[in-house]
């Protein structure tokens, strides 16, 4: 046995007694370290607090990846984000899972390593990943890790189908307009066959005042 070897066993060994069989004014600093272990701080758990806010308000999470983006490209990919009603935060993972909640936390677990980056988006996702297409193209290239839409996990492949489609208002427009061309046509169809009805009932009409007038 190595004599560093054996220092490092006699303090362990030490700290176990002190640990069991404090002296006075002991017991007290090992519980402080204990509670300086697990229990965050002010700072820590307000950050906490504010993410559970922004959670709440989302109806849609982006999370990418801002390696190599600059204080103010970052200020510039919140500014393309904020024209449709989104934000964008740079969280520390372990803050943002205990934010998140058990099992939101564990199905974005696998995507809370590295620097991470959330748009915190409203009811429209195409907008948002519209945003992060537009920045990737003019300004720098931000990695995308996945979104979360409708409470399901969606990866960056999709998210990129996702910002290839019409904002979400055309899109409603375009089905209200493809449900409500079928009904135009049968307006038409109905107010035809009335119009022709009117007719015939009004040459009826004419037909028997004529005969009355002639009796």
């Amino acid at each position: 046995m190595t004599p560093s070897t054996r220092l490092v066993r006699l303090c362990r060994a030490l700290f176990e007694t002190l640990r069991e069989r404090p002296p006075d004014g002991w017991s007290a600093f090992l519980l402080f370290q204990k509670e300086k272990r697990v229990m965050p701080t002010a700072r820590k758990e307000a950050a906490v607090q504010e993410l559970r806010t922004r959670l709440a308000d989302a109806k849609s999470l982006f999370l990418t990846d801002f390696a190599g983006l600059t204080v103010d490209e970052i200020t510039k990919l919140r500014g393309h984000l904020r024209k449709d009603g989104s934000t964008y935060a740079v969280v520390k993972n372990t803050l943002f899972s205990i934010a998140a909640g058990d099992e939101l936390a564990s199905k974005l677990e696998e995507y809370l390593a590295g620097p991470t980056g959330v748009v915190f988006a409203g009811t429209d996702p195409v907008a948002p990943a519209k945003a992060l297409k537009q920045f990737s193209d003019d300004v720098k290239s931000i990695g995308i890790k996945a979104a979360y839409i409708d409470g399901q996990v969606v990866d960056a492949k999709q998210v990129n189908v996702l910002a290839m489609l019409p904002p979400k208002a055309e899109l409603i427009a375009r089905l209200v307009g493809s449900l409500a061309s079928p009904l135009r046509g049968l307006v038409t169809v109905l107010s035809g066959n009335q119009s022709g009805l009117v007719r015939a009932l009004n040459a009826i009409r004419e037909q028997k005042e004529a005969a009355g007038s002639n009796a």
